[in-house]
């Protein structure tokens, strides 16, 4: 059995109609499981896991995308998190049964029919860009929704798939193939946005922290605290509690507690093995002894002889 997993995020956190609308999307269809999925009315943005067969995850996405530009317009779209799309970005998950170059393939399978049936600009990223400049998300969304209109007429901004202007109300989008990412977010008591904004630059990798860290500071105002807001794009590299200890210590320096912390949609199970083998000095820990895990490597194997 082949099962490959998307987590998009769509550009809507507040209104939770339309957040249902788009999940309902990929519940009708067979052979597809709506895993989670979470709203953030700060970032106004939503996240949904799914997992399935390759053919019937990619008919979700593409329903998905078609019911989020419906509903959806970016002219009246106001959030913490960068955006540029209705449904801002698909990422394709290799879970069991399929290759990364597979899921290339449907990526590219997936961006071509949202651009020729939607009208959206798609570009390939991660795994399945076209070129190097685009292997990172954060390069292909500056400018965001507003200055997409100018940036798209330049040629080394030319979509991949669809048409060279930007959709009126749902942007563009981009569809790629990459390794499990967590969303991992950490809270501070305090509401002053550059504290999070200086640790923010600490921790991720283009300003000089760690090599598989994304991050940046936004404010939560429905909580008057501010946030350090991640991704890490390799937990295997640079593990969750790694970061974690290094935005503690930075924390500390501005007399700022830390006050809570959360991961947005799903989280592999060794990446918080890892951090609880590293906070309770485990010796000679073995993860097979945990019996969920054990329990679901007997049936991945009883799935794949079948």
């Amino acid at each position: 059995m082949k099962i490959v997993e998307s987590v998009p995020n769509f550009s809507e956190g507040r209104r939770k109609e339309i957040i249902e609308a788009i999940v309902q999307e990929a519940r009708t269809l067979d052979k597809v499981w709506v895993l989670d999925y979470s709203s953030d009315p700060d970032h106004n943005r939503s996240v949904v896991t799914i997992a399935g067969e390759p053919k019937a995850v990619t008919d979700a996405l593409f329903n998905m995308s078609k019911k989020a530009v419906e509903l959806i317009d970016l002219r009246k779209h106001r959030g913490e998190h960068p955006r540029m799309g209705a449904v801002d970005v698909i990422p394709l998950v290799p879970i069991m049964g399929i290759s990364k170059e597979e899921c290339v393939e449907l990526s590219k399978e997936l961006g071509k029919r949202i651009g020729e049936e939607l009208k959206i600009p798609v570009y390939l990223y991660e795994s399945s860009a076209t070129s190097r400049e685009r292997e990172n998300l954060s390069e292909i969304r500056k400018g965001e929704f507003e200055g997409f209109h100018e940036k798209i007429k330049l040629p080394e901004w030319k979509p991949d798939f669809g048409p060279d202007k930007v959709h009126p109300t749902a942007g563009v989008v981009a569809v790629g193939c990459r390794e499990f990412l967590i969303a991992f977010n950490v809270n501070l008591g305090t509401d002053n946005i550059e504290v999070a904004r200086k640790i923010a630059k600490a921790v991720r990798h283009i300003s000089g922290g760690f090599r598989y860290v994304k991050a940046l500071g936004f404010k939560l105002e429905e909580r008057g605290i501010v946030q350090v807001s991640m991704n890490l794009t390799n937990y295997k590299k640079t593990p969750i509690y790694r970061v974690f200890e290094v935005i503690k210590l930075e924390a500390e320096r501005y007399g700022v507690p830390i006050v809570g912390s959360e991961i947005v949609g799903m989280v592999p199970l060794n990446a918080l093995l890892n951090v609880a083998d590293f906070y309770l000095r485990l010796e000679d820990h073995n993860p097979n002894l945990i019996i969920e895990k054990k329990l679901l490597d007997t049936i991945a194997k009883e799935v794949d002889g079948e």
